[in-house]
């Protein structure tokens, strides 16, 4: 079959969706990739996908922008006739299923998450549901991450409720992210935030935290990792000569720093689907430390294999890393493997690739 493939980003389709399209490639369907130019996209390509450079403006609500974007979807799909069509995220799922919709062509969606706009009552709220009804009316699978992004489907009548399918994030790939040996930490306790530098992020309540746990506790070190959407590149860089923290930019390759690190934190309070970074922390045999989020909470055992806080709350967050030092290393590993454990039962990436392929077949 020709397969067309809608997404918005090229290292988030290489990696949480890269084994899946291998394993497509590997059944002799023919691949489509649209999407906006990357760093990635060679690696797509040189897999035996075809791409189409197509511009996507993430987090803008420009519809001139959008009505363009739709535009383009319709003549990918005039020109390429694709027996189906898989979409990941907000504007592909919504204009790239209206498109798919219109041209009769089967598709199926992954909800990755709602977004800012749905999480309070508004216009544009109200914009979004009525988009997102017209988009999926007639998808064939609804792939949904989380419950609370189901229930509020669900709830809104989006579609009919037999297409949803809940799945488990993007899944983690575990022979890539296999489980480290936990560090010594004979010098320093490492912490380690890897994450887009983003306020729904959690990054103040990051910053709040290394401020005073580096104060009390000499032998705690604090690093991150990722790129600085938003204003931060200065405060970062004073927070950095003060050495409360060392910041690593936007890394390709997270392994290394998760070997390092002894605990994960991640304070985000942005709608997440299923946070990724969660996973392979996990994965590695990491503790985590959190927020009471959907999208993050179902990855954390409290008190197991890590810890949960209230969102937004650089106080609770604290008491809580102030908790994990206070741990003997001992149960800091097993924290991390007992995170393992959980990742291989329940967040296995073969999960995600078998729904796939059998929704696909159908």
């Amino acid at each position: 079959m020709k397969i067309l493939i809608l997404a918005n980003n090229d290292i988030g389709l290489y990696n949480f969706r890269k084994e899946l399209i291998e394993k497509l490639i590997e059944l002799k369907h023919k691949l489509y990739i649209s999407l906006p130019y990357g760093e990635r996209v060679s690696d797509l390509v040189n897999m035996g996908c075809e791409y189409i450079e197509t511009e996507v403006d993430r987090r803008g609500t420009n519809f001139i922008k959008d009505f363009k974007l739709f535009n383009k979807y319709r003549k990918i799909l005039k020109e390429i006739k694709p027996d189906i069509v898989l979409t990941y995220t907000i504007k592909p799922n919504i204009y790239g299923g209206i498109v798919a919709r219109l041209k009769k062509v089967p598709y199926i969606c992954n909800i990755t998450g709602l977004g800012t706009a749905t999480e309070n009552k508004s216009i544009v709220q109200k914009l979004i549901i009525l988009l997102y009804k017209i988009a999926l009316k007639d998808v064939k699978c609804c792939f949904v991450q989380n419950e609370e992004n189901l229930e509020f489907l669900k709830k809104n009548k989006i579609t009919n409720k037999e297409k949803y399918k809940l799945i488990p994030g993007s899944g983690v790939n575990l022979q890539h992210f296999k489980l480290l040996p936990y560090p010594d930490e004979k010098e320093k306790i490492k912490f380690l935030f890897i994450s887009r530098i983003m306020k729904e992020k959690g990054i103040e309540q990051y910053l709040e935290t290394a401020k005073y746990i580096t104060k009390k506790y000499k032998n705690t070190e604090f690093y991150i990792l990722g790129f600085c959407e938003q204003e931060y590149n200065e405060i970062l860089n004073d927070l950095q000569k003060e050495k409360i923290i060392y910041y690593h930019g936007l890394q390709k390759d997270v392994i290394p720093f998760l070997k390092e690190c002894s605990c994960l934190i991640h304070p985000s309070y942005y709608p997440e689907g299923m946070s990724n970074v969660l996973l392979e922390a996990g994965a590695s045999g990491r503790p985590v430390i959190t927020t009471n989020r959907s999208g993050c909470r179902e990855i954390v055992e409290d008190g197991q294999t890590g810890f949960i806080v209230n969102q937004k709350d650089s106080k609770d967050l604290i008491e809580k890393v102030e908790k994990f030092i206070r741990l003997p290393i001992e149960e800091r590993k097993n924290m991390g493997q007992t995170a393992r454990k959980k990742v291989e039962k329940e967040f296995d990436r073969n999960i995600v690739i078998n729904a796939y392929l059998k929704e696909i077949e159908k």
